[in-house]
């Protein structure tokens, strides 16, 4: 007999009885057994904690879209036997398939699989999971065909080999899955694309399917809503319209150009940063975009980034452009002994940085090759490690709500405790970190995932994820503890007794990159900023030419007090001068025609709201002002 406790409470189980009969919960779709996410069919061998898994979590969804993968794998198998199955994963807003075929799919062939895969999940198949010998798995792929798994194989180094098959089809996968196909009611195939083999231009060109799935009909059409609305708040089509920022192939894939209005929101947004910033304590700094090859070589970026840098040949040796921002930080850092005195030292910077790209991953603001992040290094002793994780944290959510986020998830990323070998530093830095990640998230009455064996290397983190106002979620802000890059530069500080101590180092983001972040606001707000980030405040709008000086008047009035503003002095008629305010988001319009101008006053109207009424200058003034701001918490 083993325990196993579910909700808190304990009770006795005999040994290897399943999650799933250990639940008895017909919602679950897996289950969460000792922090490891397994299949309900999954023998428990060992005393338990055993957590059930539904559709609506983030994990629930993974796993239920890439059973759904998996199952158009086998729809696409049985259709056209000549396709060869690459790779299947889940993504945030549901799941793809590659695969290898003589012609690429078309719209018609997508009609056809969706078809087939309502047929094959109404058959209730059991999705079983099983562990074969590695020789096995080649001989049974090999027999197959299927020569993108005996690639995927070679690249694995275990003597033991996941697979999961539902009746005809069999798949290379670590898993966990749902427990069969009846499980998936309703699907949508999206749209295929081209897609490279690993990513890689050099590798042939797959056919890519996307599509969605969910346990009833009603999801599905939510969803397929929430897509429409998702579309026409493009990031990409919206920084068009809006004028806001352009890519130019002549200069390069992945290279965003500001545009004059998208550059104040990016200066907005900078300059409040760098006023919160300022006032926790950072002291601000600039590093240079380019530096020699040898200091990555020495921080370990060569070794494992090497692929995704940018290497230049310069004076007869080789130059990088910069990847990272932290090497430049531990640099200013070591430009004098540092006494316990004066760390704390939280060094911030508005870091460019450039890192190679695959063009097939490039998309909009969200992935580039070149990008500005708000990057940030602490530096302390072990004593203040907590405190500051703390306040690093409490800043991270103080700014992401005055940009109108509410609603967050919390991951902590820890190392694999069976396998301490793959992490660097020793146990009592790993205990003292993770312990001061955990203690900053309870004190904060933050609920967070615990992630094992999904930290870094070189550290134990913590993301916060934001969801935006259609529910999808961002990861904007980490923070991360480092035991490699300040033992690689000698990282000290002399404490109280004159001895050299070694200092530890935080990374830490709020934002991520403005680049990205912008694209998220963007889509956030579908192009309608609130006041105090519209690049465009207020415009001015004349019904004739007669009204031209006075509208220049209330323009002028305005900038005075600091209102940003433009005025429309076009022979457009009014109705359409006003449709392209409106067109542009813009959150006020001041309309002044010969009534206006005899009597000092201004028609005030509102984005989407219309005409407010009249107002004296000063009285539209002081009511605008009222947005200023609004929906901020300082």
């Amino acid at each position: 007999m083993i325990k196993v406790t579910i909700n808190g409470k304990t009770q006795e189980v005999e040994l290897g009885v399943s999650a799933g009969e250990v639940l008895k919960d017909k919602e679950a779709i897996a289950a969460r057994v000792n922090s490891r996410l397994v299949d309900l069919s999954f023998k428990i061998t060992e005393d338990a904690v055993v957590e059930p898994i539904y559709f609506d979590s983030k994990e629930g969804k993974e796993i239920f879209w890439h059973s759904a993968a998996h199952l158009m794998a086998q729809a696409v198998k049985q259709l056209y036997p000549d396709a060869r199955i690459t790779i299947g994963p889940a993504v945030p807003e549901g799941f793809y398939y590659d695969f290898d075929v003589p012609t690429p799919f078309t719209e018609t062939d997508l009609a056809k699989i969706e078809e087939r895969m309502r047929e094959l999940a109404k058959q209730e198949i059991p999705i079983i999971h099983k562990i074969v010998p590695r020789e096995e798995a080649i001989k049974l792929f090999r027999q197959r065909g299927e020569t993108y798994k005996l690639e995927i194989i070679a690249d694995i180094p275990d003597e033991k080999i996941s697979i999961y098959q539902q009746d005809d089809f069999i798949d290379l996968c670590r898993g966990p899955h749902i427990p069969d196909t009846g499980k998936i009611k309703a699907i949508k195939l999206l749209s295929v694309a081209g897609a490279y083999w690993r990513g890689d231009e050099k590798n042939r060109m797959l056919s890519r399917i996307y599509g969605v799935a969910f346990s009833d009909e009603k999801r599905l059409k939510e969803w397929l809503d929430r897509l429409e609305e998702a579309k026409r708040r493009d990031h990409r089509k919206l920084g068009s319209a809006l004028d806001l920022f352009s890519f130019h192939e002549e200069a390069g894939a992945g290279l965003i150009f500001w545009h004059p209005k998208g550059t104040t929101i990016r200066s907005i947004i900078q300059d409040y940063w760098n006023k919160e910033h300022q006032a926790a304590g950072y002291q601000l700094v600039i590093t240079p975009h380019i530096a020699r090859a040898e200091l990555w070589h020495r921080s370990g970026h060569f070794d494992y980034y090497r692929e995704n840098m940018y290497v230049l040949p310069v004076d007869k040796e080789e130059y990088v452009l910069k990847p990272m921002n932290c090497p430049g930080h531990i640099l200013i850092y070591r430009t004098k002994v540092r006494s316990y005195r004066e760390l704390p030292l939280r060094l911030a910077e508005w870091g460019t940085v450039y890192r190679y790209e695959r063009s097939g991953v490039l998309h909009g603001m969200m992935r580039v090759r070149g990008f500005t992040q708000d990057d940030a290094h602490i530096f302390c002793t072990r004593e203040q490690v907590e405190e500051e994780i703390h306040r690093v944290v409490n800043l991270s959510l103080k700014i992401l709500r005055n940009f109108g986020f509410e609603t967050f998830s919390v991951a902590l990323s820890v190392r694999d405790p069976k396998h301490p070998e793959n992490y660097l530093g020793s146990d009592e830095q790993w205990e003292t970190a993770e312990t001061a990640l955990i203690n900053t998230l309870k004190k904060l009455n933050l609920d967070f995932h615990r992630a094992e064996g999904e930290a870094v290397f070189y550290g134990p983190k913590i993301d916060i994820h934001l969801s935006d106002s259609l529910g999808r979620e961002f990861q904007c802000s980490t923070c991360q503890f480092d035991f490699n890059l300040a033992q690689k530069f000698d990282v000290y500080y002399m404490d109280k007794n004159g001895t050299h101590q070694p200092a530890y180092l935080v990374h830490r983001t709020v934002l991520g990159s403005i680049e990205r972040f912008v694209g998220i606001l963007i889509e956030h707000y579908g192009g309608a900023f609130p006041f105090w980030l519209s690049p465009v405040q207020v415009r001015v709008l004349t019904v004739t030419d007669k009204e031209k000086d006075y509208a220049l008047e209330v323009e002028s009035h305005l900038k005075v007090q600091n209102v940003r503003v433009e005025t429309d002095l076009t022979n457009d008629k009014i109705n359409y001068k006003i449709s392209e305010a409106e067109r542009l988001r813009i959150p006020f319009m001041f309309v002044v025609g010969a009534r206006e101008k005899e009597s000092g006053t201004v028609s005030l109207r509102q984005h989407r709201k219309g005409n407010l009424g009249v107002f004296t200058l000063e009285k539209a003034i002081e009511y605008i002002k009222k947005e200023e701001n609004s929906g901020r918490t300082a």
